[in-house]
């Protein structure tokens, strides 16, 4: 069973020789900057180590991983955008919009999501590009609720806009590995409990972090009057709610063995994650 690092090492190899579509062009270029900024590529890694864990090759699941990384990049792009949360710097450099304008910068997270939908659609079940393209809506409708001001619970709108994304990663690599819907229950409350606490550490970063720990600026949800659960509960009491969703996270895969060590090592990394 590989290393978290080397699983991250296969991604971005992965990701560094993957061929895109010819006719994009220069596009291409767009892409591949924001594609290839970094980023923790917790997203991918989980759909591995749950590949793995389940009896799946790293190779076998690459393809789905990619196509996770590439939709969440889709959403970075998109949410740097000045109409959505208007932020100049992601990931330590200038935003895909201050980089190459507004109008690549969307044509940009257009072909990324059209390029993730490609390679979930290279497997011979459906299940994955069905599953991928459920996780995007949900993101969507939680980038909705976001920007209006939807009266939506904090706790619905995360779960839509940054844990459907995460659960996606389990269900694909669960899909993968061709692992029957009867034996997914442990594996799927996982997902669900590290989706939200990525958002509950993200909260405690945006309030305390620096904007050069950070990679993007500090602080604009506060300034932005948006609801967080540092704004609603307390930094204090937010803290509290993420070990709360690690040990429930944990929890969850109790039963599994050892070959769930591995995604109990991905939510601790979640928690103490400093961007």
């Amino acid at each position: 069973m590989q290393a978290a690092d080397e699983l991250r090492d296969a991604v971005e190899a992965y990701l560094d020789s993957l061929p895109l579509t010819p006719e994009l062009g220069s596009l291409e270029e767009a892409l591949r900057y924001s594609l290839d900024s970094g980023g923790k590529r917790v997203r991918p890694v989980l759909c591995l180590a749950v590949a793995e864990a389940n009896g799946a090759s790293v190779e076998d699941a690459l393809p789905a991983a990619a196509a996770l990384e590439l939709v969440h990049t889709f959403s970075l792009v998109h949410d740097d955008l000045p109409a959505l949360d208007d932020d100049d710097e992601r990931r330590g450099r200038p935003s895909a919009h201050v980089a190459f304008g507004e109008g690549v910068a969307l044509l940009s997270g257009d072909a990324l999501l059209s390029e993730a939908y490609r390679l979930a659609l290279t497997y011979d079940r459906t299940d994955l590009a069905r599953h991928l393209v459920e996780a995007t809506i949900g993101m969507i409708a939680g980038q909705y609720r976001d920007i209006t001001g939807d009266t939506a619970e904090l706790e619905e709108i995360h779960r839509l806009k940054t844990g459907r994304l995460f659960v996606a990663a389990v269900r694909m690599g669960l899909d993968v590995a061709r692992v029957p819907d009867s034996d997914r229950a442990a594996w799927m409350a996982f997902g669900e409990d590290v989706g939200l606490l990525f958002q509950v550490v993200d909260d405690l970063l945006d309030a305390e972090a620096s904007t050069a720990t950070l990679g993007k600026t500090a602080g604009k949800d506060s300034r932005q009057g948006k609801s967080t659960y540092v704004s609603l509960l307390g930094a204090q009491r937010t803290r509290e709610l993420a070990q709360e969703l690690r040990a429930e996270a944990l929890a969850a895969l109790d039963g599994l063995g050892t070959r769930a060590a591995r995604l109990s090592a991905l939510a601790d990394f979640v928690v103490l994650r400093k961007f």
